[in-house]
């Protein structure tokens, strides 16, 4: 590069830093704020089933309801994101989750919650695929792995923040106000979107960014891609599937789990779960680090290591966890570490980088889409093997080990892709 070309790059960034900013806050702000409207559900399941007579199965049936219209919006968030563009797509996606959460809230039928909580599924199927459109236009190859694991911390801080707020509100005034004050929450968040973000580099009057290590394999808006990338993207999403069923299983039903197997109140198993996000938070970072820094942007090798040391953390759970809540929830801590980092190396910096910078909303929103289907299965399976095995949890981590077992293969085989040039992760 010559001198010329390095004082141009250098007058780029510092024009585009104060934007940076902007829209890493506003992105950030925005995916912390689905959860508000995502974990009252989770951490109240008991509330609800206590207060309407719900079983098991019906409170899986509605935790499906939602993961199901969740999934579909993640592909309608791929078609529909390159019209409407990521900020009119996050707000939208928000506004809706807003009320949808509020009236859910307020309701007293099984069908009527069906109605609500698959309407929130989704819109929040818009976010991660809106969040990562946006900042695919912003940051540079080289730089997302260190960007995506510091901003990606939010669905760590999101899901921390929302489990506080819906269990403090659970134990103080009732399951309604658990879904009330989240939505209150997201509001507020709503109105930062608004201001903050900004659309795209042009609509701020800057070039849009030169980018050479940007080796995409297509032609750039997210319909023309070769072979190889739709075989990547779709690996990709195979191995998001048992990521998010493992994800999910766990924060679906842990402060369930507590509170009926370890006899936990439930504001108590709901403060406790969170030792899942919180160590996630870690997991997250170091991922994000470790592949700019040591793995030079190749992160299909990181992701199978963790995901290899993962399934040990869950074989311990299975062999131990249920006979201790230490050993618990030390295993789910563990656990969260190791998932946190592959999860957001594919489904973000990993999407990008496979979909290109243009191409980048539609290959998260495909990624996503696929991975969530693994969470609608889990909903059922969990609730199902629970209800079947007489509240058993060795029937349920037994499943999560092989889950995670599968995971780790498919990886392998997204490494063996990238190693023999057939996959840019």
């Amino acid at each position: 590069m010559s001198p010329h070309d390095i004082q141009n790059d250098r007058d780029q960034s510092s024009r585009y830093r104060p934007w940076r900013i902007k829209i890493l806050g506003a992105t950030w702000l925005a995916y912390v704020g689905y959860y508000f409207c995502r974990k009252p559900f989770y951490v109240a399941k008991v509330g609800i089933a206590d207060a309407l007579s719900l079983s098991p199965a019906e409170i899986a049936h509605l935790g499906t309801a939602y993961l199901v219209a969740y999934m579909a919006g993640q592909f309608a968030s791929a078609y529909l994101g390159r019209r409407l563009g990521p900020k009119l797509l996050l707000l939208a996606g928000t506004g809706i989750s807003i009320a949808s959460t509020f009236f859910f809230g307020m309701s007293n039928s099984f069908w009527t919650l069906v109605l609500w909580i698959a309407l929130n599924g989704l819109a929040q199927g818009t976010g991660w695929p809106g969040c990562i459109g946006s900042l695919a236009y912003w940051f540079r190859r080289t730089e997302r792995g260190s960007v995506l694991g510091l901003w990606s911390t939010c669905y760590q801080i999101g899901p921390i923040l929302a489990t506080l707020l819906a269990s403090y509100l659970l134990g103080a005034m009732g399951w309604r106000y658990s879904f009330f004050g989240g939505s209150m929450a997201l509001l507020a968040i709503w109105f930062a979107i608004l201001v903050l973000h900004p659309n795209r580099p042009e609509d701020a009057g800057l070039q849009p960014l030169a980018d050479e290590d940007d080796t995409s394999m297509n032609d750039g808006d997210g319909r023309g891609w070769d072979r190889g990338v739709v075989v990547t993207i779709a690996l990709m999403g195979l191995i998001y599937f048992c990521i998010k069923f493992l994800r999910y299983a766990l924060w679906s039903w842990l402060p369930w789990f507590l509170n009926k197997n370890f006899f936990i109140s439930q504001a108590n198993a709901g403060y406790l779960s969170t030792v899942f996000d919180i160590c996630g938070f870690a997991g997250v970072i170091a991922a994000g680090f470790l592949s700019d820094r040591i793995f030079r942007g190749r992160r299909s090798f990181l992701s199978f290591m963790m995901i290899c040391v993962m399934t040990v953390s869950f074989f311990a759970m299975y062999y131990l966890g249920s006979k201790s809540l230490v050993v618990f929830a030390v295993s789910i801590g563990f656990a969260g570490f190791m998932l946190f980092g592959p999860d957001s190396l594919l489904s973000g910096a990993g999407a990008i980088d496979v979909g290109s910078r243009k191409g980048a909303l539609a290959a998260a929103g495909i990624i996503n889409g696929m991975g969530s289907i693994g969470p609608i299965f889990q909903e059922q399976l969990v609730g199902w093997m629970y209800q079947r095995y007489d509240q058993s949890l060795f029937p349920v981590l037994f499943m999560l080990v092989c889950v995670a077992s599968a995971g780790a293969v498919l990886t392998c085989l997204l490494w063996l892709r990238s190693k023999r040039g057939r996959a840019d992760v």
